[in-house]
């Protein structure tokens, strides 16, 4: 797979998650993304900066367009940390002290910390959706209730792509009454 259908690839699997998960100005997406799965590697054997940076532009580009935070997620040689612009409303998180770099929180990592205006690094940071990239396990980052989404992009180069959305959890029972808009 070439570099534009990477970017083509990404960029309609970001604009179905905005679609579909009616994402708002403000909110926040993790992404998890394995450039060695994208190329066909196994996951964490293979770090590519080509693709990294493909895919954090091409995503970036997408999520500025909307409004909305890109929250990048390390590889587990970093805890899966988060590359987040320092601006995304991280009140009250956990700010650590780590660089990524391609052997030690991913290629695409890498390319948020150098993408991003004012990038830090969190411990955690629970986001209102999730774009999963290779199999990367973001669910750690996502908001209580995680809801899967079927978008029509599978695969983005050899790499499994699983996106889900988030919604606020339901209580009460059958004679509540619910905001169809927040389910």
């Amino acid at each position: 797979m070439d570099t534009l259908d990477i970017k083509t690839a990404v960029h309609n699997t970001a604009m179905e998650l905005c679609e579909k998960a009616k994402l708002k100005p403000g909110q926040t997406v993790v992404v998890g993304c394995s450039s060695s799965e994208i190329s066909g590697s196994k996951i964490g054997t293979d770090s590519n900066t080509d693709i990294g940076t493909t895919v954090f532009n091409t995503l970036n580009d997408v999520f500025n367009t909307h409004g909305v935070f890109l929250a990048a997620q390390c590889c587990e040689h970093l805890n899966r940390a988060i590359i987040i612009e320092s601006d995304a409303g991280i009140n009250g998180c956990t700010v650590v002290n780590a660089v990524p770099t391609p052997k030690a929180g991913g290629a695409f990592a890498t390319a948020a910390y150098n993408g991003f205006s004012n990038p830090v690094a969190l411990e955690t940071f629970h986001t209102d959706a999730g774009i999963d990239i290779g199999g990367t396990l973001i669910g750690m980052h996502l908001k209580r209730v995680a809801v899967p989404l079927r978008l029509d992009v599978k695969y983005i180069g050899k790499a499994a792509v699983t996106a889900a959305r988030t919604r606020p959890p339901l209580i009460g029972g059958e004679r509540t009454s619910y905001d169809e808009d927040l389910t």
